[in-house]
């Protein structure tokens, strides 16, 4: 078994309330197809389940989580862009919906936290080689979730034509606003 395939079963999907009203148990479907490489958008499949830009739904950090259980492994090309995709939405949220954040919840501080336990996922897609798309996502990635700044520098300095010319300079890695 693969980890992702580990991930989403350890995941009790169904106590999950979905962005859409329904159980989130639809989505491990649509996550398990995205790491064989099913050729879809996984950001806008989950568009309204996970998260609606700006807001995070229920199920965001369990699918931050999927994300790097995905990024861990072999998968296609495309769907490791995909689920960085994903994950960069899932960090970038600025919001949480009602119910989460009546019960207390900061969807998008949580799923940073969890993007923080797969760092070196992230510093490993950057310094890769295997695409400059995905190595710009990890490093946008990093660039909300990396607290060690002047590390996030030097990978930018060091990476070089790895990165999309914007991260390479410096364009996507400004100090971000304290969560």
């Amino acid at each position: 078994m693969r980890l992702v395939e580990l991930e989403i079963a350890l995941c009790n999907w169904a106590d999950i309330q979905c962005g859409c009203g329904r159980s989130a148990e639809h989505l491990a479907t649509e996550l398990l197809r995205a790491a064989e490489g099913e050729p879809y958008g996984l950001v806008s499949a989950l568009d309204g389940h996970a998260w609606s830009a700006p807001v995070l739904f229920p199920p965001a950090v369990a699918v931050a989580s999927v994300c790097l259980a995905a990024l861990s492994g072999d998968i296609p090309a495309q769907a490791r862009v995909e689920f960085l995709d994903l994950l960069l939405w899932l960090v970038s949220g600025d919001g949480t919906d009602f119910g989460s954040a009546a019960e207390g919840l900061d969807l998008p501080l949580l799923c940073q936290q969890r993007a923080r336990e797969g760092l070196w996922l992230l510093y490993d897609e950057v310094a890769s080689g295997r695409s400059v798309e995905a190595a710009g996502s990890a490093f946008e990635i990093l660039s909300v979730v990396e607290s060690d700044r002047e590390r996030l520098h030097k990978v930018r300095d060091h990476a070089g034509d790895l990165l999309p010319w914007h991260c390479q300079n410096g364009l996507c890695d400004e100090e971000p606003e304290p969560s």
